[in-house]
């Protein structure tokens, strides 16, 4: 089952204000700091807005809106989600996806066996790690090629060979 198309991505969230001018204080979540840049189109509560300036201070981001202009109207967004539309999202090289993408989709084995839906990614220096819930409670799954064998977007499909150990280790005992 193909997991519904996203019509907006989170890139951000707002923290809280900066400044009396109705500057932002913005934790970002994208991979792609140049959708903070000076005319970028992005969306607030579904609503779109343009940053009329932003600056980075080591990892961290502030930027100003051109309709928010005092630190009252700031103030109202805290807390609030930065996103984009879905088609304004960077082309992926092959065999790499967004996490959006992969959340939700079904996991099975190479031989069929239904694990459940990835809930959530837990990432990691090394690789990533899916979370699978689904009959047999929660499985944690490595994203790595010896395990991960082919992914699907357009059937809403993961497949992956289970390891010596994976399926039995992650079982919940009762």
């Amino acid at each position: 089952m193909k997991p519904p198309q996203m019509e907006y991505i989170t890139i951000g969230r707002i923290l809280t204000t900066w400044g009396i001018e109705g500057k932002l204080k913005v934790k970002p979540e994208t991979d792609f700091p140049q959708r903070f840049a000076r005319g970028a189109r992005i969306y607030i509560r579904r609503q779109p807005m343009t940053i009329s300036d932003s600056a980075w201070h080591g990892a961290r981001l502030t930027i100003k809106l051109e309709t928010v202009n005092s630190l009252e109207d700031a103030r109202k967004l805290r807390g609030e989600a930065v996103e984009i539309q879905h088609d304004q999202i960077h082309p992926l090289p092959e065999g790499q996806y967004y996490h959006f993408q992969l959340i939700g989709l079904e996991v099975r084995t190479t031989r069929g066996e239904l694990l459940g839906n990835i809930t959530e990614i837990l990432p990691a220096v090394s690789n990533d790690t899916y979370v699978v819930n689904g009959e047999k409670g929660e499985i944690l799954i490595p994203a790595i090629e010896d395990v991960v064998k082919s992914i699907d977007l357009e059937e809403g499909c993961l497949v992956i060979e289970p390891i010596a150990g994976l399926l039995s280790l992650n079982q919940k005992k009762g």
